[in-house]
């Protein structure tokens, strides 16, 4: 790591293809080149020179961490812009806590390891306040009940909005399809990521994890919101996505890290003193719990066989034909979320397959809940709402016989002391200080 450099070259823009290039270098003994492309449906600019350079820069930024990450490189060189100290600040965090769970799976201690360079005499530059957006919105679909559950709050309260899918298998049609289902109109911006990076993160000497891929599509979001002439930037990212998963060298690591209300806050402030107050990033669903978002799913059946969740469907290099693998934890967790308020013979029509009596995920249910190892590295809820969640599918005893249930009565049941009160705390509205003024009154 100390012998590598990490340069953020350059990054371009091409008319005729539609497409925007980011190019990265790792020097050493070795060079390797990178190129990564954002492509956009149709070309409109709804802003200045200097406003999109400076999203692209930043976009330039949060794309490298996939490359940066293959060698982890202590030399940072930026030469497609300058940062001030403040901002390298930011960089220094996002990349720090993004890629938390990552250095942790590879064993790297991360304390002081990304300083990214920054220039003393550089002054924070003046962010646009002239851009003229349009009282509208750009909602992430990615595929899950949360997109569904966004999209309904915004159609009920006749908000105008349009679904964004940002692509990185360009070409995925499961994802095209549910979102047809979901916006009355869609924008479709695909990530290339350079096949390059894909080959290289076969060889045992590289690095591999995760990314914090929500924090790569929130500057994308930014992007389409200027270039599109949008508002709002909404996700539905839940209250849920702040609990970590274990501490790691001081620091708890959190999968869902770029998920998390502490991200939204420092990126929204980053948007705001660097880039435009035009436009505002946030998630509508944070005051919600998973499970009280699975709640408000439920009152949709027209989607129940069109969602899935599972991540397996959105890796960049593979394809699966399930919507559901019915191994992972994330399936899991969704299978006992949707039987607190499902019947037992819908969620299995959902699923294919009773995962509740599954020997192979018997374990996985005992870290959902909190009672075995850590909580899985996978977008779930608290253990606290894993408990509820059982709870309530407990009560309408069609699982009794079955093994994760029988576990349950047998290892958790007997120790519930306060289940009302968990129950109470599961289906709360949090705090709603980070949702705009404007959307305040939908939790009233």
């Amino acid at each position: 790591m100390q012998d590598l450099q990490f340069i953020f070259s350059s990054f371009s823009y091409n008319s005729d293809k539609l497409e925007y290039s980011f190019n990265y270098e790792i020097e050493g003994d070795k060079t390797y080149k990178f190129t990564e492309k954002i492509i956009l449906p149709f070309l409109k600019q709804n802003a200045d020179k200097r406003l999109l350079d400076r999203i692209l820069f930043s976009l330039h930024l949060v794309l490298g961490i996939s490359y940066w990450k293959t060698f982890c490189p202590r030399k940072i060189l930026i030469k497609s812009g300058s940062l001030s100290k403040k901002q390298a600040k930011f960089w220094n965090e996002l990349y720090t806590k993004g890629l938390g769970e990552f250095f942790y799976k590879n064993k790297i201690d991360y304390r002081g390891l990304i300083q990214f360079p920054f220039d003393e005499d550089f002054t924070d530059q003046t962010i646009d306040t002239d851009l003229q957006v349009t009282d509208r919105a750009l909602v992430g679909i990615g595929g899950g009940k949360d997109s569904i559950v966004a999209a309904k709050i915004l159609k009920k309260n006749h908000y105008p909005f349009c679904g964004l899918v940002i692509d990185a298998q360009c070409g995925n049609e499961l994802l095209q399809t549910f979102a047809a289902m979901i916006a009355p109109d869609t924008l479709t911006i695909k990530r290339q990521i350079d096949q390059r990076l894909i080959t290289l993160n076969k060889q045992n000497d590289v690095y591999n994890g995760h990314v914090p891929i929500s924090a790569i599509n929130a500057a994308i979001g930014v992007l389409a919101a200027v270039l599109y002439d949008y508002k709002y930037v909404i996700v539905g990212n839940e209250k849920s996505a702040d609990y970590g998963n274990v501490e790691y060298l001081g620091s708890m690591i959190n999968h869902q890290w770029s998920k998390s209300s502490e991200f939204e806050k420092l990126f929204c402030s980053y948007v705001e003193e660097n880039l435009t107050n035009s436009v505002t990033y946030f998630s509508l669903l944070r005051p919600y719990s998973e499970l009280r978002i699975t709640q408000l799913f439920a009152q949709y059946p027209d989607y129940f066989k069109h969602f899935t969740s599972c991540n397996r469907n959105f890796s960049i290099t593979k394809s699966f034909e399930k919507k559901w693998c019915c191994a992972c934890p994330k399936c899991a967790f969704v299978f006992v979320m949707l039987s607190s308020f499902l019947k037992k013979d819908d969620v299995i029509q959902i699923f294919g397959e009773n995962l509740l009596d599954k020997i192979s995920l018997i374990n996985t249910y005992k870290e959902l809940l909190g009672i075995k190892g850590i909580k899985p590295f996978e977008c779930v809820g608290t253990p606290d709402e894993v408990v509820v969640a059982f709870y309530l599918t407990y009560e309408k005893h069609e699982f009794d016989d079955d093994l994760s249930m029988k576990m349950f009565m047998t290892e958790v049941l007997p120790e519930l002391k306060n289940i009302e009160q968990m129950k109470q705390d599961a289906f709360a509205t949090g705090d709603i200080s980070s949702i705009p003024e404007a959307f305040r009154n939908l939790f009233e």
